[in-house]
């Protein structure tokens, strides 16, 4: 009997661990219940408490696949009808192998005084490392991205994501060591303080920073500004063969927009924002559709596509459109994706990826922020993946950006969720840096985010639809903006520190 209650109890902490994995993928968007986040991630931290290094690896492990295995079922909708299930099982157990390498760390750190500091930050310190490592790194599934709509995400502004992960691996440390203390029956009100600290802190103060959060426009006034959703095929991985359709349904989505704009229908915008990936040109850079639809509507674009240079390389970019000129200024996407734009291990690769055929070369990717100065606008230029990274727009913005956007091609996914975590990311970079985000999405979901995060317009899934809103510019700057990857790198330092520390106190 004793030996069965033994093994239930064994069973019960892994159960725990897995239902708490799955429910901070509950916690993620298009889900508004950011408030599960910390509680799952007090789950972990309970459980990995006083365990040794490699049963927190494991529980770090399990909590890490049960979250991110649904978190990334977009990519079984993308691949999974010609490759099955190994190029998504693939990518969620790799970054569940970080996960579990934090749950180690944690376990070692929780002996730590001050536990639930140095577990909050050596987990989001891994996540910054997943987010650099391996092929530049896979940026999905942080605790900050949880958030978009949460009491955390106010801390956005001064911390970027490092801050909200914080607040949410912090809040979630102190809810576990207070369930310690409540099982040990602890008396002292010492023993108590540091966890209630823990908790209240990061929500005491993401209250306090959120009447910080507003709208209005600086100096600089607004802008009207337009985005172009033309919609495409939900056809997964046939969409490779369907640039053309691509092209032509975000040609007429414009050209409506234009005859709305000359009907009175709507207001004639400063600016037309297209998504990643409308064109596709070689060096002479010669589009007769889009300079004619820029004639129309009278007013500049900015278009995403592919380029093939004068060099032979090919580029990711984004190009500002003029009637008269053509292509004029240019953004190159910075943060390719692996395996689709540039592509590692090519014989290897081939068996998970369809576009090692498609490209039979690797992009080439900028290392320079995306900044065009467009009619009224210094328009700040994330192409898609690049938005799930912190230095993106934070060079964008100390360049002089007083509007960011975010062109993006997510036809590949269907109705899956990635559009919806993509558009979280675009919320927090709203806060982070305190400026208006247009999402312009080929199928959905396009937006516009104002600067306190929220959005006001959206659209749904493969349906052809114009936004237009009018969203306020700004040339002030954040202490987040300021500060740019200073959090990450205290965090890593300070992650780094205590394991040491923890690691010489436990083989004394």
């Amino acid at each position: 009997m004793r030996t069965r209650r033994f093994r239930l109890r064994q069973l019960l902490v892994p159960a725990a661990v897995a239902t708490a994995g799955f429910a901070l993928y509950a916690a993620s968007p298009p889900r508004p219940a950011w408030w599960v986040a910390p509680l799952a991630f007090a789950v972990l931290a309970a459980a990995v408490r006083g365990r040794r290094m490699r049963t927190g690896f494991g529980l770090g492990t399990l909590f890490g696949l049960a979250f991110l295995l649904p978190l990334l079922g977009w990519l079984q909708d993308f691949l999974g009808a010609d490759f099955g299930p190994w190029p998504w099982l693939g990518v969620a157990a790799v970054q569940a192998l970080f996960v579990g390498a934090a749950g180690a760390g944690m376990a070692l750190v929780g002996r730590l005084r001050a536990a639930p500091a140095w577990t909050a930050v050596v987990f989001v310190a891994v996540e910054s490392l997943r987010s650099a490592v391996p092929f530049g790194g896979f940026p999905w599934g942080r605790l900050a991205f949880t958030q978009a709509n949460g009491l955390f995400l106010p801390l956005a502004s001064l911390g970027g994501a490092v801050a909200v992960g914080l607040a949410v691996a912090l809040t979630g440390s102190g809810l576990a060591e207070l369930g310690w203390r409540l099982r040990e029956g602890s008396r002292s009100p010492r023993a108590w303080a540091g966890p209630l600290v823990a908790v209240l802190a990061p929500v005491a103060l993401g209250a306090a920073v959120l009447p910080s959060l507003d709208n209005a426009p600086g100096p600089e006034g607004t802008a009207r500004v337009a985005a172009v959703q033309g919609n495409a095929p939900n056809l997964g991985l046939g969409l490779l063969s369907e640039d053309a359709v691509l092209r032509e349904n975000h040609l007429r989505g414009a050209e409506r927009l234009a005859e709305d704009v000359q009907a009175g229908a709507v207001p004639r915008p400063d600016l037309v924002v297209l998504p990643e990936q409308v064109g596709s040109w070689g060096p002479d850079r010669s589009d007769p559709g889009l300079s004619r639809v820029a004639e129309r509507l009278g007013v500049p674009l900015a278009v995403g596509g592919l380029s093939l240079d004068p060099d032979g390389q090919l580029r990711n970019r984004v190009f500002e459109w003029q009637a008269d000129t053509g292509a004029g200024q240019q953004y190159t996407k910075q943060h390719l994706v692996p395996f689709a734009e540039t592509i590692p291990m090519r014989p290897v690769a081939r068996l998970v990826s369809p576009f090692v055929d498609r490209f039979q070369q690797d992009m080439v990717a900028a290392d320079e922020p995306g900044v065009l100065d467009i009619g009224p606008v210094r328009l700040g230029i994330g192409i898609c993946y690049d938005v799930a990274y912190d230095d993106v727009f934070t060079g964008a913005v100390r360049e002089g950006a007083t509007l960011l956007t975010v062109p993006t091609n997510n036809a590949w996914y269907g109705h899956s969720e990635m559009s919806h975590q993509q558009l979280a990311m675009s919320q927090l970079r709203a806060v982070e840096h305190g400026r208006a985000v247009v999402v312009s999405a080929t199928s959905g979901v396009s937006a516009v985010v104002q600067p306190d995060g929220t959005v006001v317009q959206s659209t749904d899934l493969f349906t052809e639809q114009n936004l237009i809103a009018d969203v306020p510019l700004r040339s002030s700057t954040t202490p987040a903006t300021w500060l740019g990857g200073v959090p990450m790198w205290a965090v890593a330092l300070a992650a780094a520190g205590a394991v040491v520390v923890a690691a010489r106190r436990g083989r004394g």
